[in-house]
């Protein structure tokens, strides 16, 4: 079951919307709308899916997310322990609410939170 790169996301639930593309050597995964207790497993199985085939550096831009929850949370956890365990570059990019929710928690510095794909990119690749 391969993951190609898509155009437009895909809905991986009704309140999650998902893609991915390669920029500057990294894979970069988009996201639209709600990453909660409902919408998590799929989040895990998509990015998961398309880690196991690609060892780049990853970024996951969730400025365009609307709620992040602390299953979306811990989520993003075990993405990043995969990445530190993999010796692998991590970023999040976040809008302000995502932002403060990751803050609120104080996971910035180990999510490597950026604030847009830019920074993140310039970083990662740099």
């Amino acid at each position: 079951m391969g993951i190609s790169p898509i155009n437009e996301l895909q809905r991986l639930t009704v309140s999650l919307r998902g893609g991915f593309e390669r920029r500057k050597g990294c894979l970069v995964f988009h996201f639209t709308g709600q990453l909660d207790a409902y919408s998590e497993k799929q989040f895990m199985t998509y990015v998961d899916d398309v880690l196991l085939s690609n060892p780049a550096p990853v970024i996951i831009d969730l400025s365009k997310v609307d709620f992040l929850d602390s299953s979306g949370l811990g989520a993003l956890v075990q993405i990043a322990k995969q990445c530190n365990e993999s010796k692998r570059s991590f970023m999040v990019v976040g809008n302000a609410r995502v932002i403060q929710t990751v803050k609120l928690v104080r996971l910035e510095e180990f999510l490597h939170l950026a604030p847009d794909l830019t920074t993140a990119l310039n970083q990662v690749s740099g």
